[in-house]
């Protein structure tokens, strides 16, 4: 069974893709691999940074990999927080934090669309390709929800009367901008 690695050590990621992926592969994370490097993600854009990691397993280990990077992109602020999702209140992974910012810098700014845009880096072959899946939303005044993560309780997607927060992990992964790069990888890593 060929092996590919998923550089990350999210255990909830590792197991959603895993489960896509199915038996024709052996996905392996960042731990799997004794990988122990802080991996710098210094790119201006999602596409820079998923590369800047599957690059940096590919080369130090020459194995088969990738990456993703993803974030909350909203229209009225330019497209913030963007690659800085995770760190925008200042804190990485502080969300209350980068919710309180993202509200505070949005005000009552009429204009509440954004998105979530994934991109994932394959290095495989020495080839590399890209997949991205995006959802479109809004962006509501208050938190509503206590389910997911990040930005999920001021996140409503598109179609959709409720926040992130307010769905079940399974509802929220069948419209995820991860989901749908996720099943264009998986779609690729099945194909004869």
């Amino acid at each position: 069974m060929r092996q590919l690695v998923f550089a990350t050590n999210n255990k909830h990621k590792l197991g959603e893709v895993a489960a896509k992926i199915g038996d024709s592969f052996k996905l392996l994370s960042l731990d799997d691999i004794g990988c122990r490097d802080e991996i710098e993600e210094t790119g201006l854009t999602f596409t820079e940074n998923a590369a800047l990691k599957s690059r940096f397993i590919h080369q130090k280990y020459k194995l088969d990999c990738f990456a993703d990077d993803s974030g909350l992109e909203v229209d009225a602020l330019n497209g913030e927080p963007g690659v800085f999702s995770a760190r925008y209140g200042g804190t990485h992974g502080d969300h209350e934090a980068n919710m309180d910012k993202l509200l505070k810098n949005l005000g009552d700014n009429p204009n509440r669309k954004s998105r979530f845009r994934t991109v994932i880096s394959l290095i495989m072959d020495d080839k590399e390709l890209f997949f991205e899946g995006a959802v479109e939303g809004t962006i509501r005044h208050e938190r509503t929800g206590t389910g997911g993560f990040g930005y999920d309780p001021i996140f409503q997607p598109d179609g959709h009367d409720i926040t992130f927060a307010e769905m079940s992990m399974e509802e929220k992964n069948r419209i995820s901008h991860r989901g749908r790069a996720v099943e264009q990888l998986t779609a690729f890593l099945s194909a004869p």
